[in-house]
């Protein structure tokens, strides 16, 4: 009796807590989705003027709207797009009419296109600031010889730029042969309703294993029928 005793707590306790654990995760899902809608709205809200000293904490997906013209000199960073395949963001200096030089990711070109002349201006564009973090140890160095990078390094490119520290990620059309990659949300993880699942999951593996070795173990502590 001890033993079952022993077991049927273990597994009440074991199951409370997964199921807890997966409950734990529904209440993150459904912060996470308001979260993302949040991101949303705010990505597609009007847009503004350029704030004067734009700041990650504070205008990070900020709407702003510019006018000016792109100044000489490009930054191609390699990506690949689903559906078209491999090809470059195109990062180009941005001259605003009142005399600031802002780096505008103007979208993507396949690899045939990389290196031809793009429209310069004068124009408006519309985006969303950014600061993208795409840097890690494993990143290869750009390769300055074939004008080729493998992340956004916004500092780096900002430097080789002569430009302000940010992104303006343009959701306008800047050139008619190169397609906006405008900000959204689909870059930002939001694994909780697989991991409910799984706690959920392990809850239902860990009720049914604590039923069979209560089956077990009661069987085995009948007296068989030529011991009686």
């Amino acid at each position: 009796m001890r033993r079952l005793v022993f077991l049927l707590v273990i597994g009440i306790a074991g199951c409370a807590i997964l199921v807890s654990l997966g409950n734990w995760q529904v209440r993150r899902l459904a912060w996470k989705q308001q979260v993302l809608a949040d991101i949303t709205a705010q990505i597609a809200a009007a847009p503004v003027a350029l704030p004067g000293a734009p700041a990650l904490d504070r205008d990070k997906y900020l709407p702003v709207v510019v006018a000016g013209r792109f100044d000489a000199g490009e930054i191609h960073v390699l990506v690949s797009v689903k559906q078209v395949g491999a090809g470059y963001r195109i990062i180009a200096p941005f001259l605003t009419n009142d005399g600031r030089r802002i780096l505008v990711d103007r979208g993507f070109v396949p690899t045939p296109d990389k290196d031809a002349v793009r429209d310069a201006g004068p124009m408006r564009v519309e985006g969303n600031l950014h600061w993208p973090q795409e840097i890690d140890g494993y990143t290869p160095e750009p390769d300055t010889a074939a004008n080729i990078w493998f992340a956004r390094d916004v500092p780096a490119m900002a430097t080789a730029l002569q430009a302000e520290p940010f992104l303006l990620i343009a959701r306008s059309q800047t050139d008619t042969d190169v397609t906006p990659l405008p900000v959204d949300t689909a870059g930002i993880p939001n694994d909780h309703l697989q991991y409910a699942v799984t706690w959920y999951g392990l809850a239902l593996v860990w009720t049914a294993m604590t039923f069979y070795f209560l089956w077990r173990t009661r069987s085995r502590a009948r007296p068989r029928s030529d011991e009686t």
